[in-house]
C-alpha cells in the first residue's frame, strides 16, 4: 500500500512539474484586462508596416456635409 501511494504521490508531482513546464516555456498572445498582451517570442516576430494614410480620416464625410450645408443656404 506504501509503494502505491509513493508511486501515485510521484506521478501527480510529475504532472504538476510538466504542467509548470508547460506554461513557462510556451508563449501564446492573450487578452487580460481589455490588454492584448505578447507572446513570449514578440522579440523574434515580423513586424507587419502599414502605409501612413490620411491624418483626417472622414474626408469624404466631411466633404458631403459641407456640401449639403452650402446647397442648404442656397435653397433658403
Amino acid at each position: 500500500m506504501n509503494s502505491q501511494k509513493k508511486q501515485n504521490t510521484f506521478v501527480c508531482m510529475m504532472l504538476a512539474a510538466s504542467f509548470g513546464a508547460s506554461m513557462l516555456f510556451t508563449g501564446c498572445q492573450t487578452s487580460v484586462g481589455g490588454q492584448t498582451l505578447p507572446s513570449a517570442y514578440y522579440l523574434r516576430d515580423d513586424v507587419q508596416y502599414h502605409t501612413k494614410g490620411p491624418e483626417f480620416k472622414l474626408a469624404r464625410e466631411a466633404a458631403a456635409l459641407k456640401e449639403a450645408r452650402a446647397e442648404a443656404t442656397r435653397n433658403r
